[in-house]
């Protein structure tokens, strides 16, 4: 019995005992009659439920938010349903996937009644219905998903469930709101096999960028090479830029070959093989004199 009812039961009890104390002793009971008349007539709904009213076994009308009366006897008031927001959690234990694997899925669904009529009379108990139908789903998606889809599309997983559960309880004046897929959980041997997979797939990877920048740098070599053929000069300033990098640390000490340092100057280089040449040729041509 709502606050206003019961208010009102209240005053018409205290106005039976005072009349039948002052007036007349015939009077209380018509007070009392009323007041339980009042109390079996007056309903109120609140802003979140709709009261379902049958008259005589048969469906009168869906009653609230607000006061409202019925008959008393004939009429009585077969369910209240609340018509917020709800959420049920459900699960799949050792579901097999598509490609044979078992998996632990927990998920949530969030739905509101929009027909109470539907809700009260197509079926005994929806909350529970509601419960069995998701369960059943999650079970049959995950039998049709291959694992990898399972794991690494789940809005497409969450779509799926709602519109397959809302199908199913729409009959019942239910809608489904959202399906969130809140854990996929594996078996432990399977989660080590994967991680050494993707270990694996990340060092090969690794290996193929190292290879094209291995590949980058020789074809770059072979360019400057080519450059420094046709000007010995730019090899020679080159060969002195390394020079200054490598001593600019202080206190450094840095041995270099003799042939290093005569490469940096071309000139003597080109000298010294000319002479070794006519050194070669002299004897030659005394012997032939």
């Amino acid at each position: 019995m709502n606050s206003i009812t019961s208010f009102l039961v209240l005053v018409l009890l205290l106005a039976g005992a005072v009349s039948g104390m002052y007036i007349s002793p015939y009077l209380a009971p018509c007070f009392v009659l009323a007041a339980v008349l009042l109390a079996s007539t007056l309903k109120m709904a609140n802003a979140w439920q709709k009261f379902v009213i049958l008259r005589a076994g048969k469906l009168q009308s869906v009653k609230g938010p607000g006061l409202f009366m019925i008959l008393p006897v004939i009429d009585s008031v077969t369910a209240v349903i609340d018509e917020r927001i709800q959420t049920t959690a459900f699960n799949a234990e050792q579901a097999l996937t598509k490609d044979t694997v078992p998996v632990n899925v927990d998920a949530i669904i969030f739905w509101h009644v929009n027909d109470a009529e539907k809700a009260a009379l197509a079926i005994t108990d929806y909350r529970q219905a509601i419960d069995r139908v998701s369960q059943t789903s999650l079970r049959e998606m995950i039998g049709a998903s291959m694992l990898s889809a399972l794991l690494s599309d789940r809005k497409a997983s969450d779509e799926q469930l709602r519109s397959e559960i809302g199908a199913k309880t729409a009959a019942w004046g239910i809608a489904v709101m959202s399906v969130e897929v809140r854990d996929v959980a594996i078996p432990v041997a399977l989660q080590d096999a994967m991680s050494r997979q993707a270990q694996a797939e990340r060092e090969k990877q690794a290996r193929m960028i190292l290879g094209s920048a291995e590949a980058l740098v020789a074809a770059k070599f072979v360019e400057a090479a080519a450059i420094y053929e046709g000007h010995p000069q730019a090899l020679q300033l080159r060969a002195m830029n390394i020079i200054y990098e490598t001593t600019k640390e202080r206190g450094a000490t840095i041995l270099m070959p003799s042939s290093m340092v005569d490469s940096m100057n071309p000139v003597a280089l080109s000298s010294a093989v000319a002479s070794t040449d006519l050194t070669g040729v002299l004897p030659g041509l005394k012997t032939a004199a």
